[in-house]
């Protein structure tokens, strides 16, 4: 039996204050073997989250399946306010996590991290940087890598093969390429000329690298909308990253950039005596937009989308033709061929 009137039927939301989400799934079932130290990195990953964002960040926490001490942190960080959402479930997948945190919910950027990521100061000041400098932009990383520049970002070359704008320059932080090398277990990722200059487009004096991660990344709310993506059969990895979070991007005509300098870590699952170090270094966040950033519009085709995607981009990286475009962006005979190399 209902009595009286829902005094919430019919009723319009006040205005969000906030304009940016950050969506972080994690999954540490247990504090043992690989697990062993991965509560302790989530702790270093969240207070350096709360020590850089600006007060109309919006954090979710999507619970996906773990331990009960966990659980327990999660809650009183909710009940402190520092953690606006917690999203408990069994162990659906980091991709069905992901979607659960977008739904309900319509902010202008949706960060969406590992759980293992040491954010650092002015990170999201300088990714709606990269934002208002490129309007093309759809993601924006704050890792950037030199190794990122045929990755979904053939668009940017068809767009800007024979301008100025698309150069190979120095790597403004070679530090930060080493340690994303060695978080994840592979310290030879990167040779020389890698660790020495990485393709970038520009707008005045302003540059962005070619090509974003997705371990963590900044993403325009209409990469999203209008998602045929509702369910990942896959609990990690298999195509459904690259589906949710790589291909809308270049489907909707937009750009996938990277911040030029380093402005996160990522940690892993074992703790290092440098991590504690490195956080109590990150200075407290002063940046506060006076108001939403507000983005233009893309123009996108499908059309447009299968010729740079897949046609051109399979002209593109036939060796030879490679090899001459690499140079034609500013790379030397001997550079061109080391990049070519894996």
């Amino acid at each position: 039996m209902r009595v009286g009137y829902n005094p919430n039927k019919d009723k319009i939301q006040k205005t969000n204050v906030f304009f940016h989400q950050v969506i972080i799934p994690v999954y540490i079932p247990n504090q043992e073997g690989y697990f062993k130290d991965s509560f302790k990195i989530f702790e270093y990953s969240l207070k350096s989250l709360f020590k850089t964002i600006h007060s109309k960040t919006y954090i979710t926490v999507v619970n996906n399946g773990s331990c009960l001490e966990v659980m327990d942190y999660l809650t009183n960080l909710h009940k402190e306010g520092k953690v606006h959402e917690v999203i408990t479930t069994t162990n659906i997948g980091k991709l069905n996590a992901i979607v659960k945190g977008i739904s309900g919910h319509n902010f202008t950027f949706i960060t969406i991290t590992d759980a293992d990521v040491l954010f650092l100061t002015n990170w999201q000041e300088e990714t709606y940087k990269v934002f208002e400098k490129f309007p093309k932009t759809g993601v924006v990383c704050p890792t950037p890598s030199s190794k990122s520049l045929k990755n979904y970002t053939f668009n940017i070359w068809f767009d800007l093969l024979f301008s100025k704008s698309l150069q190979f320059t120095k790597v403004q932080n070679p530090l930060g390429l080493k340690a994303f090398a060695i978080s994840v277990g592979n310290s030879n990722m990167y040779n020389n000329i890698h660790l020495e200059k990485y393709l970038t487009v520009s707008n005045d004096n302003f540059k962005a690298v070619v090509g974003a991660g997705h371990f963590a990344a900044t993403y325009r709310k209409e990469v999203f909308e209008n998602s045929k993506i509702k369910y990942s059969d896959f609990m990690l990895g298999g195509d459904s990253e690259s589906n949710l979070l790589d291909l809308p991007v270049i489907q909707k005509g937009m750009w996938r950039l990277s911040t030029e300098e380093n402005l996160a870590y990522h940690l892993g699952n074992v703790e290092e005596k440098w991590m504690k170090e490195m956080l109590h270094k990150i200075e407290p966040n002063y940046f506060l937009p006076s108001e939403p950033i507000i983005l233009n519009k893309i123009k996108f085709s499908k059309v447009a989308f299968i010729f740079k995607h897949k046609l051109f981009s399979k002209i593109l990286t036939r060796q030879k033709i490679w090899y001459h475009c690499l140079k034609l962006k500013g790379l030397s005979k001997d550079e061109a061929l080391q990049y070519i190399k894996k």
